[in-house]
């Protein structure tokens, strides 16, 4: 899976669709090989973008869980976190 696809259920606040679509975007972009389709595949790649987006909305509605919603504030101080403690912090001489 691509590092940059994020979870997107069960967060307060809920997933916007602008998060789904950049989450759908990375996904067609690693299925098919390209950042940036060829004037040949730009209308295919961008249905790919908009059909996935739209299931993937589809798929986090209709999930269901007993677990309370993450906060994003947290999720994301923790992702820094292991950042951090993957690739160290790099000063600037």
């Amino acid at each position: 899976m691509c590092r940059n696809i994020k979870p997107l259920f069960n967060f307060d606040p809920p997933a916007t669709d602008d998060e789904i679509r950049a989450s759908s975007l990375q996904f067609v972009r690693k299925i098919s090989g390209s950042t940036k389709p060829s004037k040949a595949n730009e209308e295919a790649f961008e249905r790919a973008v908009r059909d996935v987006s739209r299931v993937a909305r589809t798929l986090i509605d209709s999930l269901v869980t007993n677990a309370p919603p993450k906060n994003r504030e947290e999720e994301a101080a923790k992702g820094r976190a292991r950042a951090e403690k993957r690739y160290g912090t790099r000063g600037i001489a």
